[in-house]
């Protein structure tokens, strides 16, 4: 017992200064940074001190504008997310029921998987115009596709035995999958999400970009306009920020939806 509580301390021991390694690099790389500015070997009109970027962010707080932006840009997240992840997971759930459904959506599915979805803008300035609805569809057309694979792959994976027991109990559809084809496929359907989170905000990034009067894409549009490579920055922090913000969310709500699993 003793030494398999000093195997378990030493190994806590590890996993914190591993822990601390982590979270001293970034900080250690942002110090180079500055110094770098400061001893004027990295020139500020290419790329400005990290302080000088806090000071931009700042005043964009201050003066209300980031709130604004944050604002329509999480809008514009939230409706595609909902949009593509209800698309995306209905079909998924089809075609991992259904051999029909495989035959006749899938091949579909993945041609347009196949497309780059931010090539097709143009197509959508002329569908949709250049107002909410082609930034909102853009992020839906990119989130459907990572929850589409793996709902289908989770469902398909779902162990054959739990089926046969299900039948021998009598359980209907309903039941078989209340009872077995969620709860096993929620975890690779979490995982979808995530990465689903991840294209969002990427999408978003240059869905912004298409004529935006509003949001953070506008911001960053406005700072070039400006010369203003502060702002530009700070802008992409706060898109990476939500990015890993959002994704910190899902892990709590899957740790938390799938304690049963431990």
């Amino acid at each position: 017992m003793t030494t398999v509580g000093s195997a378990t301390a030493k190994g806590r021991v590890r996993q914190r200064k591993w822990g601390l390694i982590r979270l001293a690099s970034p900080i250690v790389l942002l110090a180079l940074w500055q110094l770098g500015s400061a001893l004027g070997l990295i020139p500020q009109d290419v790329l400005p001190a990290p302080s000088l970027i806090l000071d931009a962010g700042v005043d964009l707080i201050e003066n209300g504008e980031l709130a604004d932006a944050l604002g329509v840009s999480g809008v514009r997240v939230v409706e595609g997310l909902v949009l593509g992840g209800v698309i995306g997971v209905a079909l998924g759930t089809a075609v991992g029921l259904s051999p029909w459904f495989e035959a006749t959506v899938d091949p579909p599915m993945q041609m347009l998987r196949a497309l780059p979805h931010l090539g097709l803008i143009p197509l959508f300035i002329l569908w949709f115009g250049i107002g909410e609805l082609p930034k909102v569809l853009l992020v839906a057309l990119g989130v459907s596709f990572p929850l589409y694979l793996n709902t289908f792959s989770a469902i398909r994976q779902v162990d054959p035995k739990l089926f046969e027991t299900a039948q021998v109990l009598g359980f209907s559809f309903w039941q078989r999958f209340r009872t077995i084809i969620v709860p096993s496929a929620a975890p690779q359907v979490l995982v979808g999400l995530r990465q689903s989170l991840a294209i969002a905000w990427l999408t978003l990034i240059v869905a912004e970009q298409i004529n935006a009067d509003k949001g953070i894409g506008y911001l960053i549009n406005n700072a070039r306009d400006f010369l203003r490579i502060d702002v530009i920055i700070f802008g992409l922090v706060v898109y990476a920020m939500l990015g890993i913000g959002t994704d910190a969310i899902v892990r709590v709500a899957e740790r938390r939806a799938l304690r049963y699993r431990s």
